[in-house]
């Protein structure tokens, strides 16, 4: 009975995120012969495989929300209220391709990507004008993601990487970044935060950005029953940003309930996560 439980729970998180053709892509890119871009060893594998990267995800919209360029391209062309599902998918398995695949589909995939980001330019509702393939922007949207899912595997991961290790993992996503037109991406936790910093002039909470963060924390696109869960993750995605970045989305922080109520639920939830995706061992 449990193992059909999880069973059951891990193929409906996997569908969640990986779409109808996961299986099939999941086969291609870890069973194709080939040289990776990154060996076994290598921590970025060990970050974007743990459960961690469901709380992770959802921190790296909300902070990627706070520049005003960003967000402007995310609401006038990703489809994210649309078709959030699908956005969901095409991320995850891009940073699947990337992380595990052969060194050719990476490349293909980030070639893909690169021609999607040509095509987007527009005007903010300032009248600002933008460009997806901009690589300051480009720069904005990695250091938020690489600090939010470092920070979400720090805290939630199975197994949290010493300070050498996450080092060594912002050096890795370094090589994804630059792939994608990022210039000069940081390379070490030191340089991302310097990074992070020197945006912090650039960034505000637009209205888009608040109705972003209200979509992606009170109204996801999942049946009544599934909300509970959701939004444990959605909570704990919240107790991530930081400090400045709440006050920005006007979220507020209420320590005592965070740390005796949230965490540790985010902690339960990610080891469910990570039972439920995990298959079983045969007897």
């Amino acid at each position: 009975m449990l193992t059909g439980v999880r069973e059951q729970l891990g193929q409906a998180l996997f569908r969640r995120v990986a779409g109808p053709g996961g299986p099939a892509t999941r086969a291609r890119i870890h069973h194709t012969p080939g040289p990776r871009w990154f060996g076994p060893d290598r921590p970025i594998r060990a970050v974007h495989g743990d459960a961690s990267m469901f709380i992770g995800g959802l921190t790296a919209l909300l902070l990627q929300s706070l520049h005003p360029l960003a967000m402007a391209a995310v609401a006038g062309h990703s489809g994210f209220r649309g078709d959030p599902w699908g956005r969901l998918q095409r991320t995850s398995t891009f940073l699947a391709v990337t992380t595990y695949g052969t060194a050719a589909d990476a490349q293909q995939a980030v070639d893909h990507v690169r021609g999607i980001h040509a095509r987007i330019r527009g005007t903010t509702a300032d009248g600002v004008p933008y460009h997806a393939a901009d690589p300051h922007l480009l720069g904005w949207v990695h250091a938020a993601e690489t600090d939010s899912f470092l920070r979400a595997h720090e805290r939630y991961g199975a197994r949290p990487l010493d300070a050498a290790g996450y080092d060594a993992y912002v050096a890795d996503t370094a090589r994804v970044a630059e792939a994608l037109g990022v210039a000069g991406p940081p390379r070490d936790r030191g340089e991302l935060a310097e990074r992070l910093s020197a945006y912090r002039p650039e960034l505000r909470a637009t209205p888009e950005a608040r109705a972003a963060a209200r979509f992606l924390l009170f109204q996801p696109p999942l049946p009544l029953a599934l909300r509970p869960f959701y939004g444990g993750l959605a909570a704990n995605a919240v107790t991530l940003l930081p400090p400045w970045a709440r006050g920005m989305l006007w979220l507020p922080r209420v320590p005592v309930v965070e740390d005796l109520a949230v965490r540790p639920t985010g902690r339960a939830l990610t080891r469910t996560i990570r039972w439920a995706m995990t298959p079983a061992r045969e007897a």
